[in-house]
């Protein structure tokens, strides 16, 4: 397999005037290959044949699905080395990364082939008519979710694999059984193509309709925009920046038939330090908050972009150790000069704030590298600046000083919604740490005791998601088997003769689904 920068629609690959180049950050140059600029008809072409694909790929059993997730995940395997070259060379992340990264893309679409086999994802629920119930009868009532038709999937800047075409939001969706189309990220298409053409190989030897699938490349917001407005899309995905989201969701809120926009954007996912664990190892927190601050580049929604603790020896001690790890921190290169651009101006805002003192940096790089920067504040003057609290993209964290309980509590109920927050304890800190929860579940989707963020496991109980700005819903997650959930609605049908019911509710119970009969679940 390899690629020569088509867009794909459905079972064509599709060539144009109109081409684009990939980048290669580590070099600063440009890649020789041009890519196809998707536009508006290739929206309208991949829209429709995703629209004739909805029914017939939303009855599929279930076990059929779930061999097509896994088709999917093989084909991607049988690509090779050339996959891990190419996103190296697209993305400026080393092999090990992206080695495991693809891993853990191939490792959800089997997971997701699990949930789809298993069925508790229908959630299908049976009423059975009562016709001599007194004062009156119950009728026939029976409930199963349903896909909800085409999804728009948008690929992520940071994860060339794990969160772009056959990332998360597409593998949940096809999981649910919704046809997906791809706007791929202009940052890495040649890793998109190659993993776009492993899906299309999926979909036509698992014998499925080609509209199951399309992959459209393209730099401009048009595009986007027009397939978040085309009618035959049900719902998005979407991961990145507030202002990305924002807009997408706004586009889809003005459409004549609105529709949902599940958008994962900013996070600075605090970590609060508590007294009793900063006096036991305050120096080795130190330490490993470099190593996670600086992993990637920073360039994680999980990355912890603010602490908070109470001001004492302890802290004292976690600052020094963390400003002699972040000095010894190598430079790394950024995924895109836009990223590296953006990165340089949020730490030098930071630099710039009166109020605000560096604690540490790290060395100095060439071209698109993060010099890694650590910088506090004191809990007054963060509360009184909002611009503190915002999000900068890499390794950069802010440490505000508490003077007291009291003000750490207020630091953490002023956090705009997050994704994740972390709390580092011993049993000593048990009565505070019990208000630190309280605080941090009201706007976090995850809650960490003595670890760190960086780090999102792929299994059926984690919540990747959280309050806005963190997602624009935050009942949902776009990481483990709830995030199908997105993706379906239940469907109730009353008096249905045994014919006309979906295979999920008939009597004979065809596809042998776990289902809730009259209250109690049954297999």
């Amino acid at each position: 397999m390899t690629f020569d920068g088509s867009i794909i629609v459905g079972a064509d690959c599709i060539k144009t005037e109109a081409t684009f180049a990939a980048f290669d950050p580590a070099a600063n140059a440009e890649l020789p290959i041009r890519f196809s600029e998707a536009n508006t008809e290739h929206v309208a072409q991949a829209c429709a044949l995703a629209a004739e694909a909805s029914e017939p790929f939303a009855s599929l059993q279930p076990g059929a699905r779930a061999d097509f997730l896994e088709s999917v995940a093989a084909a991607i395997e049988s690509i090779g080395d050339l996959l891990i070259e190419t996103a190296m060379s697209e993305s400026g992340l080393p092999q090990a990364r992206l080695m495991g990264e693809r891993g853990r893309t191939c490792g959800q679409l089997r997971l997701f082939a699990s949930e789809v086999r298993a069925g508790y994802w229908l959630d299908v629920t049976i009423d059975e008519a009562l016709p001599d119930r007194e004062p009156l009868p119950r009728p026939d009532v029976r409930r199963a979710n349903k896909a909800l038709g085409p999804v728009a999937v948008f690929g992520a800047s940071n994860f060339p694999l794990a969160f772009s075409v056959a990332g998360g939001d597409t593998a949940s969706a096809l999981a649910a059984g919704c046809p997906v189309v791809v706007k791929g990220h202009p940052a890495h298409p040649g890793t998109g193509e190659l993993v776009a053409r492993a899906i299309q190989s999926a979909v036509e030897s698992s014998g499925l309709p080609e509209g199951v699938f399309s992959y459209l490349p393209g730099t401009t917001k048009e595009l986007g925009g027009a397939l978040v407005a085309d009618p035959r899309i049900k719902a998005v995905g979407f991961t990145g920046s507030r202002a990305g989201g924002l807009a997408l969701a706004e586009i889809a809120a003005n459409r004549e038939e609105p529709i949902p926009v599940y958008a994962e954007m900013s996070a600075i996912n605090p970590v609060v330090l508590l007294p009793g664990a900063l006096a036991d190892r305050g120096a080795g927190i130190g330490k490993d908050f470099i190593g996670s601050l600086t992993m990637g580049a920073g360039q994680f929604c999980t990355n912890p972009g603010l602490v908070v603790a109470i001001e004492g020896e302890g802290l004292d001690e976690f600052l020094a150790a963390a400003s002699d790890a972040i000095a010894e921190s190598a430079a790394q290169v950024m995924l895109t000069p836009g990223i590296c651009a953006a990165y340089g101006a949020g730490v030098g805002a930071l630099q710039g704030n009166a109020s605000v003192r560096e604690v540490g940096r790290g060395s100095s790089g060439g071209d698109n590298s993060c010099q890694a920067a650590l910088f506090e504040v004191d809990a007054e003057a963060f509360l009184a600046d909002a611009s503190l609290g915002a999000e900068v993209f890499g390794s950069s964290s802010l440490v505000v000083r508490c003077a007291s309980a009291g003000a750490m509590r207020r630091v953490i109920q002023s956090l705009e919604g997050q994704l994740t927050g972390t709390i580092h304890m011993t049993d000593e800190d048990s009565e505070l740490a019990a208000s630190v929860v309280e605080a941090l579940s009201a706007r976090v989707g995850r809650v960490l005791v003595n670890g760190w963020p960086t780090g999102v496991e792929v299994c059926h109980a984690m919540v990747h998601g959280g309050p806005f700005p963190a997602t624009s819903d935050s009942r949902t997650t776009s990481v483990g088997t709830l995030a199908m959930m997105r993706f379906v609605r239940p469907v109730c049908y009353q008096n249905m003769p045994d014919r006309l019911r979906p295979a999920a509710l008939q009597d004979a119970n065809p596809w042998g689904l776990p289902r809730r009969v009259n209250g109690d679940w049954k297999s």
